[in-house]
């Protein structure tokens, strides 16, 4: 009888515990009053996985290594705060017939047992499975919850109870009856189930346009009753503590939220239009981790080619690209792959996006004339062998930025300029001299994001005479015509894209285009010696993520069109 077997006797024989660490937490526990599996969790590198699937054979109960879809317990779900079952860490899966399946991480949990058992009035049949998996659950359960919620407020003209400054500790499980407030709450919940970036109110003559930026493209969501208009903007402006009476004056604020388990941080910006404040809200969610540099849509020549740029004890090493194409991320992954504590690494940002552990972070504050320059210099005076500066946006910072590459640091940092060769220019125009251009600058990679197909409904075809021209040459009009696109599924909400990722354009500052700096050529000179000299354009690194069916020729035209 599979009840009476001793733990340490199963995960011995089947989940590879050796007889000695089962002896020496054995010999542990008459040390410490702590359950067995907690020991060897805590102490002995013991998963949790193979923990939970042991203690399901003891007990004789089914070990679900992955959570399935709920089935008929959306009432019970309604009637269950969130907190609670994330305390309690439980998970009602299906109930039908008078019988409820429960998932639980703790075995001898007896309170739920009976509090599920008297609300449900189910005989309770009990699985096993690790405590994130259950969290996961938990949270993907509720946010389609608030996903499903509608999102109209229904108002009385007295209703505008706006006085209170409480954000739920989850929006999720937000239990406020105020109109204003739910709508709010599921209007973010639901911008971050469908992985916005962004959230657009708009106010119009007639009405109130709400959209959401998804993968780089605003989506038109709803559009609420006009009389709501104003009780929603008071809302958000309380949230991130703005003057709800200042309605003539741009203002900025801030505010987090926690959705689905997850902390998000929310930046909004107040404008006055002719029909009322329009808000913009950012969301980014801080627990996001910082992705490597393989993980941007680096090809494996570029991404050893970059490495080799970053690696170097000194100089500058530049990220251009329009507003929103990811030119931080990039930097950031640079940024993880120099981390280590032998090195002294110092940010100056607007705003700091992601926390790098070992990493010194300075915000930018105007309002204290704390700008990038004076940052700058005043990382120089803390020992640092490599400086992010978040962006060059005058003459200064480039000064200080090219001095401090010359004088032995890394410098890392981002301009705004269509392509690589206009970076260089740039410089030039910053009043920077050529020779010092030539000297400090080791590379420039400019970026854009192009969507992803969705890979459920992503097609084969051949695309038109037409599009092939707008290829200019890039394409054989006879042959090389096998393309992807999407038609749209429910997996990407009928968008057909679903992701973004990165196309690059490389320039690795050699002796070719210092000379050509030097005689004072322009950036299409620089750019067609680079292009000579191996480099790929924006469109060249787009076309191939579209031979391989990452990408449309749709999207890449969307995003390369200033580029020939």
């Amino acid at each position: 009888m599979s009840q009476w077997q001793k733990l340490g006797e199963i995960l011995v024989r089947d989940a590879g515990l050796s007889q000695a660490t089962l002896d020496a937490a054995l010999e542990r526990q008459q040390q410490e009053p702590e359950r067995l599996g907690q020991l060897l969790l805590q102490h002995y590198s013991l998963s949790e996985s193979a923990l939970q699937q042991a203690l399901a054979t003891q007990f004789g109960l089914e070990f679900l290594a992955a959570i399935p879809a709920v089935s008929g317990v959306a009432e019970l779900l309604e009637r269950l705060p969130l907190e609670y079952l994330r305390e309690q860490c439980a998970f009602p899966l299906e109930q039908t017939d008078g019988r409820l399946k429960l998932v639980l991480a703790d075995v001898s949990n007896s309170r739920v047992l009976n509090d599920l058992g008297a609300l449900s009035g189910c005989h309770i049949r009990l699985c096993l499975a690790t405590r994130d998996e259950i969290l996961r659950a938990i949270n993907q359960a509720y946010a389609q919850k608030a996903g499903d919620t509608n999102l109209t407020p229904e108002l009385d003209a007295e209703d505008g109870d706006l006085s209170t400054n409480l954000v739920p500790t989850d929006l999720l499980d937000s239990s406020d009856e105020a109109p204003i407030i739910r709508f709010v709450n599921g209007l973010i919940a639901r911008a971050c189930r469908e992985r916005a970036s962004d959230i657009h109110l708009e106010p119009f003559e007639t009405e109130m346009s709400v959209r959401y930026r998804i993968d780089g493209v605003l989506y038109e969501i709803l559009k609420p009753p006009q009389k709501a208009q104003a009780a929603i903007i008071s809302r958000l402006k309380i949230m991130s503590g703005l003057n709800i009476a200042e309605k003539r004056l741009p203002q900025d604020g801030r505010f987090r939220v926690r959705i689905a388990g997850r902390d998000v941080d929310v930046r909004v910006s107040s404008l006055p239009t002719a029909y009322g404040e329009r808000l913009v809200l950012r969301l980014l969610e801080k627990s996001g981790s910082v992705i490597e540099l393989s993980e941007v849509g680096l090809g494996d020549k570029m991404r050893q080619q970059i490495e080799q740029l970053i690696l170097q004890p000194h100089g500058i090493f530049l990220v251009t690209g329009p507003t929103g194409s990811g030119k931080t991320t990039t930097l950031y992954a640079a940024l993880s792959r120099l981390n280590d504590r032998s090195k002294n690494i110092i940010t100056v940002e607007d705003p700091i996006e992601y926390q790098l552990n070992g990493v010194g972070q300075i915000q930018v504050n105007p309002k204290i004339e704390l700008t990038f320059a004076v940052g700058l210099r005043s990382i120089l005076r803390q020992d640092p062998d490599i400086i992010m500066v978040g962006e060059i946006r005058d003459g200064e910072t480039a000064e200080i930025a090219v001095q401090s590459a010359l004088t032995g640091h890394m410098v890392f940092s981002t301009l705004h300029t269509n392509d690589a060769a206009g970076a260089l220019t740039r410089l030039l125009d910053m009043k920077i001299e050529p020779f010092l251009v030539s000297s400090a600058v080791n590379g420039i990679l400019a970026q854009r994001l192009v969507r992803c197909l969705c890979p459920n409904c992503r097609t084969s075809y051949e695309p038109s005479d037409e599009m092939v021209r707008h290829f200019d040459g890039l394409l054989d009009e006879q042959t090389d015509r096998q393309f992807f696109r999407s038609a749209g599924c429910e997996s990407c909400q009928n968008i057909g894209y679903r992701g973004r990722t990165g196309i690059y354009e490389l320039m690795i500052i050699n002796d070719a285009i210092r000379a050509l700096l030097m005689a004072g050529a322009d950036a299409g000179t620089i750019r067609h010696a680079a292009q000579k000299g191996g480099m790929l354009t924006l469109r060249q690194a787009g076309l191939e993520k579209a031979r391989q069916g990452e990408t449309s020729l749709e999207e890449v035209l969307r995003v390369t069109q200033l580029d020939s």
